[in-house]
């Protein structure tokens, strides 16, 4: 089964640093937040991406090309020019991500259901995944997709419980009695990306100004045609600075709730 990732936005709430590179390639712990996305969903057993390129795609079209590349230690072959990662313990060359990359240049101004819609002639004409390039997330895939399977409907959405915007504070009089920033459980459900999609949905996309999030959904919602599953887990999106820190500091405590490889 494939996987499309919007990888086209500009990012704008990320100016400091989307000036020069695409969202999905501001990094966390060194790797581009595009990297993360893939390597949670190829460690579930989908290592094969359509990615949809727009603002600076060039950028991720020179990432993936140089991907083997960019290994700590490298064996060079002179004679034949290949390049290929090393450990340096074993002195071997070391097994790398077997990923099928297709990189899709889907337009500069085109909406998000404009992407997905410019995407799925590369699905094999079957069921697939979809994600945005900007969120992580401890999901289970195998449990989303027997989750999709089973309804028989076009699309599945993963629906999260949205981060603290702020701390909460709970008082007593004016002292302070707990702080947290949890999940705010009493709040909604919202749009947590993680698509499991039909190719039929490609009917409910108008032009390529139209933004999956607005027409499309609201139309398969109102025809029965969209299932929500329920991820109780960890989500996280990088919409801003204070978004990409969180990420980091994660990142750097050894403990990524979405970091499931070794």
């Amino acid at each position: 089964m494939k996987v499309g990732i919007l990888a086209g936005g500009v990012g704008s709430r990320l100016s400091e640093e989307t000036v020069v590179k695409p969202k999905p390639m501001v990094e966390i712990g060194g790797r581009p937040i595009l990297w993360h996305i893939m390597k949670i969903y190829a460690q579930q057993g989908f290592d094969e991406f359509v990615v949809a390129l727009g603002y600076k795609g060039e950028y991720i079209k020179k990432y993936m090309v140089d991907y083997a590349r960019l290994s700590p230690n490298l064996t060079v072959r002179t004679g034949s020019g290949s390049v290929e990662p090393t450990d340096a313990k074993a002195g071997v060359v070391e097994p790398s991500d077997d990923w099928t990359v297709k990189l899709i240049d889907t337009g500069q101004g085109t909406g998000t259901g404009g992407r997905i819609k410019k995407l799925i002639p590369y699905m094999g004409n079957e069921t697939f995944m979809m994600t945005w390039g900007d969120g992580v997330a401890d999901i289970d895939l195998q449990k989303l997709l027997r989750f999709h399977r089973s309804h028989g409907k076009l699309a599945t959405v993963t629906t999260v419980r949205p981060p603290a915007r702020f701390g909460l504070i709970e008082m007593e009089g004016d002292r302070v009695v707990r702080f947290t920033e949890k999940p705010q459980l009493g709040e909604g459900w919202i749009n947590g990306a993680f698509f499991v999609l039909e190719p039929g949905v490609a009917d409910y996309v108008g032009d390529d100004a139209t933004m999956w999030e607005k027409a499309p959904m609201e139309r398969l919602a109102a025809e029965g045609q969209l299932m929500a599953y329920r991820h109780e887990g960890f989500w996280q999106c990088m919409d801003t600075l204070r978004h990409k820190q969180i990420l980091e500091d994660l990142w750097e405590s050894g403990e990524a709730p979405w970091k499931s490889w070794a």
